[in-house]
């Protein structure tokens, strides 16, 4: 580093702004509820008034440590609970229960089918698992009780329609464990390059320092309040918006589902003082009648993640809500922000730039080749290092060992470039990777899927730019000669497997793919031969 700040090589190290306590959930908690008992806590953010449910940190408190004690009649300290329901208030009295109880919370994508939730079921040991009773099309009562025989682990199962009994249930007098900060809370399942999706096990320290750190750097004040229309399964919800809110010893207003109507209309209501939402998300907010009309003046930032936000949706945001946004930047693995803008940044660094490594966070650019830092503006892997790097992947050293280095960084898997500032842009994605509307889809997954169809000899996943969701899945298609099979039959076998942010929508139809003289397909000339138009799609799916 020169005299004047400036770094020499492609590496930042940690900004230390004031020590933080390093504590467990249930201790934090604990100590908001005896600062601000009064103070509301969380909000059921539903789109009639009437309906919405509040509690103060006092009644949330009271719920969670009946949910806690239910929760130690039936499992010990340490074991997995799952839980696979669409945003609920139940979900996160459970998800503040557990970590009193000491136990881990495996979190479910509700969307998920029934082998794809079999496997987390089963990966994670879970021992028990928490539902609504119908969710997504699904009847999850049903489809839980049809896995129960091949889930041997998997002891109990309670369906939210159930909750005050479950809450019942518990002994008044049941101790409460001790639990560390270093403790895993959450396993939270992603996927990598091999298709397999892998749980990340994030401890209550990096939780709660990351989501404190991204609500601090959005503007969000002692006592704000979080408006949060993210699911909760994802970490930019059960992190971030739930544990950002009690950080600050605000007040976490929790909507069922995404709609910019009513967020729009929670945002003036509930005098919000911050959300998280995707680009996907922001954009409609930003086009719908209301985005001009409300009275969004009591909002600090809105922080954008998931993917990459366009400059043009940045300034358009900001001329429509006169409301600044801030880009994070990060993944599952690195508790979900691990570089963040600034509030004070200039508008080209909102926009070009996914800003600098959040508080306590080494970060620096390793050489493709060498895994050497790199010289400032050269392309390489991100990686950063310290509290907000996972446990590790449960039950998979070996990628864990892939993810995390002999030195503890953390690999993310993207490519990028860091200037003499420390300001990182993300350049590509090592990892095949596409985001839709802010969920990662992993083409190698999908593929496997597709391919046992009787009538496909090959297939190619890849991401085709989209307006609306930033990328969308597409599927490039060898059949095999005289089965018969129409598009309707096979988007008919993706839609029975697959959630349906990870179906193809358009579908391409080749005769062979291209292929490298070691036999590899070049999916970039795939990518390039759609984007020219010289690949139409055969067939599309709204």
């Amino acid at each position: 580093m020169t005299n004047d700040g400036r770094l020499t090589s492609a590496y930042r190290p940690a900004d230390h702004p004031g020590a933080q306590p390093a504590e467990s959930i249930g201790a934090l908690f604990t100590r908001v509820v005896a600062e601000v008992p009064e103070r509301d806590a969380l909000v059921a953010g539903v789109a009639d008034p009437a309906q919405r449910r509040r509690w103060t940190y006092r009644e949330l408190a009271a719920e969670a440590d009946r949910a806690a004690r239910a929760l130690l009649t039936r499992f010990e300290p340490g074991q997995h609970v799952a839980v696979w329901s669409v945003n609920r208030p139940e979900w996160v009295v459970l998800q503040l229960g557990a970590a009193l109880a000491g136990l881990v919370l495996v979190t479910v994508n509700p969307a998920l089918r029934r082998g794809e939730l079999a496997y987390v079921l089963r990966q994670s040991r879970s021992a028990g698992v928490f539902y609504s009773e119908e969710q997504l099309g699904q009847r999850s009562g049903q489809v839980i009780a049809e896995l129960r025989g091949d889930l041997p682990g998997l002891r109990e199962a309670v369906s939210f329609g159930g909750w005050e009994e479950f809450l019942a249930s518990g002994r008044p007098g049941t101790v409460l464990p001790e639990v560390r900060p270093g403790d895993t809370a959450q396993i939270q399942y992603t996927s990598g390059t091999t298709g397999d999706p892998k749980g990340c096990m994030l401890h209550h320290h990096g939780a709660i320092h990351s989501a404190r750190g991204a609500a601090r750097h959005c503007g969000m004040p002692d006592g704000g309040v979080y408006v949060n229309p993210m699911p909760l399964f994802h970490v930019g919800s059960c992190v971030h918006g739930v544990l950002g809110a009690l950080a600050l010893r605000g007040t976490h207003v929790l909507m069922p589902g995404f709609s910019p109507a009513l967020l729009l209309e929670l945002i003036e209501a509930e005098r919000a003082s911050m959300t998280l939402v995707v680009p996907t998300m922001l954009s409609m907010l930003v086009e719908h009648a209301d985005a001009a009309a409300r009275d969004l003046s009591s909002l600090s930032s809105f922080l954008i993640g998931g993917s990459a936000c366009s400059a043009a949706l940045s300034r358009r945001t900001t001329e429509v809500t006169r409301t600044p946004v801030v880009i994070g930047f990060g993944q599952t693995e690195a508790f979900g922000v691990v570089t963040q803008t600034l509030l004070t940044d200039t508008m080209a660094d909102q926009t070009t730039t996914i800003g600098q490594p959040v508080a306590d966070m080494e970060g620096r650019i390793a050489d493709l080749a060498t895994n050497e830092t790199a010289p400032v503006g050269t392309q390489g892997e991100i990686c950063v290092r310290g509290p907000q790097t996972m446990t590790g992947y449960y039950d998979m050293p070996e990628a864990t060992a892939a993810a995390i280095d002999a030195e503890g960084w953390l690999h993310t898997g993207d490519l990028g470039e860091m200037d003499a500032r420390g300001y990182l842009r993300v350049t590509g994605r090592l990892k095949d990777m596409i985001i839709r509307g802010g969920e990662n889809v992993y083409p190698r997954e999908i593929e496997e899927v597709i391919a046992d169809h009787p009538a496909v000899a090959g297939i190619q996943v890849i991401g085709i730019d989209d307006d609306t969701w930033g990328e969308q899945v597409g599927a490039v298609l060898m059949l095999r000669p005289g089965q018969e099979a129409g598009p309707a039959e096979i988007f008919g076998w993706a839609r029975d497997r697959l959630a349906p942010y990870k179906r193809p929508r358009k579908w391409y139809v080749v005769d062979e793919f291209p292929m490298t003289a070691s036999g590899k397909v070049q999916k970039f000339v795939l990518r390039q031969d759609i984007h020219k138009g010289e690949l139409p799609p055969a067939w599309e799916y709204e």
